[in-house]
Parts: C-alpha cells; structure tokens; sequence
C-alpha cells in the first residue's frame, strides 16, 4: 500500500476537525466533537466510494488494486464506527434557529443511513454471507451515502454550506455521489479492450486461454499484472479478475483458470474458440524486480504470474529459486512450460513439490536450497493464505522482514479477523489458567 495514499486519506478525514474548533463563540465543544465525527466519516464514506471506481490513477496514488480493496473496506469500518460515535455523542447545538420540514427530514434520513449502513458493514465484513447477496447489498451502500449527504446538506449545524467547512465537506460528498454513480454503470459500457478467444488449452488441473485482440489491445501490460475478464455468451456476465500468464509483444494474451468456485467451475464448461470478451485493466503492482538475489514461491494456480516474470526474466538478472508447490506433477498446470524456461535461462533455478510424493515446502527447505542467510533476497508469494502465514512467520528467522515478502491480496472480499481476535483470546485465557510449573532440581 502507498504510503501518501493513506496518508492522503487520513489528512483529508482530520482537516475538519481544525475547521470547526475554529468557529468562534461555540461552548460547547462535545457536541462540536460530534459534529467533526459526523463530517469525517462522510469524508471517509466518501473516500470508499471514490476507490472502488478502478480508474485510472487510483493505483498510482493508493498502491495495488488488491491494496486499494483493503484500503476501502477499512474507510468504510472506521467511517461506521465514526457514524456510531456520532449518533451516541449528542450533536444537537441550541441557539442554532427554528427546525424547519426539511431539516426534521434531514434528520429523518441520517437516521436510515445510520442503521442501514450498520446492517449493510455487517454484511459486508461477514464472509460466510453468499456472494450474489453481498454484492448486491454492497452497492446499496451508495444509496444510503446519498441520504447521509442530505442529512448533511440540510440539518441544523453550527456553520453554512457557504463557509469553508461547507464546501469542503460538501466538495467530498458530491465526489463521493459521482464515483457511486460510475460504479453503478454496467460493465460493459465501461473502458474496456475487446479480445477473442484464439485457443483454450488443457494444462494440468487448469484450462489456460490464449485470447487476441480485436483492435487495440490493452496498453503495455506488464508480468505480474491482471485484468478483469468479462466473457459473452458464458452463462454469466460476471467480471473475474485473472493473472495473465502469458504476454506476447504483438498483444495476444493468456490466462490461466482453474476451478476453485462457482464462478470458474460453470466458466470452464462454456468457453469457446471464437468467443469474445472485454478485458479492463492492467492492474496490479505485482511486479518483477529482476535486480540482485530472488525467491519467487508459487502454489498451485499462483504460478501465473511467474510464468510472466520467467519468460521477461533477463540474463544479466540475479539468480532467482523458483519454487513451485503442487498436489502432483500431473495436475500442476504449466509445469513442462516453466521447467523448459529453467533450462533455457542460466540465472532460473526450478524446485518443484509435490505433496503427493510426500514433499512439503518450509522455511527450513527455502533456506537450505537458497543460503542459510535471506536478508538480502526479495521473496515473492503467489499462493494458498495458509502456505503464505507460514513462509512468513518461518522466514522471518532467516532474515526475511515483511517488506522484502511481496504478494498480492487476492481475497478482495476478506472480513475483519474476528476469527483470528477470537482464536487469540482463547488461547491467551487458556495458558493463564494453566497451573504454572516451577523448575525442580
């Protein structure tokens, strides 16, 4: 994640607060305080909306695409939790004028925003909700912004929407209202590269789609990077974010799918060669460095991306261990592919495992076959979370710190750790009422 971009977000959510303790001949500074909680989770609010657009420009700002999904669903949680703190701290102000309509309205609206906006964060962070429901619900979000603006615009507050903190907060809202808007636009009417599937290949347990462009293709993809797939005629017009796994200087591009859902189950069954698609993108930040010593750790499926670095890996490059983990060799997709492009570049050295040969892959073994110190070499991860927690926590002994451990969030819809919270509290209760032990000679 960018670091100007959180900073950017976290600046714009606070000016506020200088806005309004600066109005003269205000008393009474906890309802003041309300009214800043209030104006910061719009801000925030609005800030969500604004990164779900995938314009362009919203990486470079913010970092990766899978970073700005994590950045957003955070504003949303800290903009509720904002909301609450809001409507609990009475933000009524006396002296203030007479209610009119329109302002009991206001009110009226802020009030459905509140609670619909806590129902809808409830369903969004819970992942056990089916995802038809949750996207649906997701979007209703903006609606419910829509309405917490006209609380804004038109309650009773201790300053007009003429004076700076008017304009400066009302600036976000209608921001906010018009990135709703573009989100609410069908996906086919948006930017987007039109291609043809050229030939649907079988290769392990994945079907890989080599696709050709119809006209422009997309602008300088580079290895690492994905794009958002929408296939006509498929059964469904879901837009699905695939790795490309091969780029081809005259724009022809390959994706590699394999079943792990409803989605690429029900995909794989009705594609065709001749069929056409709409590619938005690149995204990504995923990319290859190709400077000093490399780990690349690939599971499964999260071999796409190296398949790209591979083949645009350079001779003068540091020597790189690639390691791919794998049920079996027959179901590894790619594998004579990547063990060809082994051997024909001196600086890629391949290590695959197989589980089902008993093999199974450690920090341990990464450092026996790399050197038993990693600090100075930049690990990247494509793979199951589990595999990755792992590789993390063990390679941290080898000199391996978070920011030389690259990969991308490909969960965009994860919840908030309460499982995690909840694991961690049991077995901190657990251990403190265990009997102590005391060292007897």
């Amino acid at each position: 994640m960018n670091p100007f971009g959180l900073f950017l977000i976290a600046a714009t959510a606070l000016f506020p607060a200088y806005q309004l303790f600066a109005l003269p001949d205000i008393a009474d500074k906890v309802a003041l305080f309300s009214q800043y909680l209030g104006l910061a989770a719009l801000i925030l609010m609005a800030w969500g909306q604004i990164l779900a657009t995938r314009l362009r420009g919203i990486e470079t700002v913010f970092g990766g695409l899978d970073r700005v999904y994590v950045l957003h669903k955070w504003a949303g949680i800290v903009a509720m939790a904002a909301v609450l703190m809001h409507d609990t701290i009475d933000a009524e102000m006396r002296g203030l004028g007479r209610e009119t309509a329109l302002n009991e309205l206001a009110e009226t609206l802020g009030e459905v925003s509140l609670y619909g906006l806590l129902v809808l964060v409830v369903i969004s962070v819970a992942t056990f909700i089916p995802y038809h429901l949750w996207k649906w619900t997701h979007k209703a979000m903006g609606a419910l912004f829509v309405a917490a603006t006209f609380h804004f615009f038109f309650i009773m507050k201790p300053f007009a929407m003429t004076d700076p903190a008017g304009i400066y907060t009302g600036f976000f809202c209608l921001a906010g209202i018009a990135a709703y808007l573009w989100t609410m636009v069908p996906e086919r009417l948006r930017p987007s590269h039109a291609y043809r599937i050229a030939m649907p290949e079988q290769t392990g347990g994945a079907l890989a789609l080599t696709m050709t462009p119809e006209g422009a293709g997309l602008r300088r993809p580079l290895p690492g990077q994905f794009g958002i797939l929408s296939f006509s005629g498929a059964g469904t017009g879901e837009p699905h974010p695939f790795t490309f796994s091969g780029i081809a200087p005259d724009g022809t591009l390959r994706v590699t799918i394999k079943a792990l859902g409803d989605f690429t189950t029900s995909l794989r069954g009705s594609l065709e060669v001749g069929q056409a698609l709409h590619i938005q993108g690149p995204f990504g930040r995923f990319r290859l460095s190709g400077k000093g010593r490399e780990v690349w750790i690939a599971g499964g499926i999260g071999i796409t991306p190296f398949l790209a670095w591979a083949e645009a890996l350079g001779d003068n490059a540091g020597t790189v261990d690639l390691f791919y983990c794998v049920s079996s060799r027959n179901a590894a997709p790619h594998l004579a592919e990547i063990t060809e492009l082994a051997k024909a570049k001196q600086n890629l050295r391949l290590h695959v495992i197989a589980s089902a040969q008993g093999a199974r892959l450690t920090a341990e073994g990464v450092a026996d076959v790399v050197g038993g110190d990693l600090s100075k070499a930049r690990v990247s991860f494509c793979g199951p979370l589990a595999l990755r927690a792992a590789l993390q926590t063990g390679l941290r002994r080898y000199g391996v710190t978070p920011r030389r451990f690259h990969y991308e969030e490909f969960e965009f819809r994860t919840g908030v750790g309460l499982k995690q919270l909840a694991q961690w509290i049991v077995n901190r209760t657990w251990r403190e009422t265990q009997p102590s032990k005391s060292y007897q000679g």
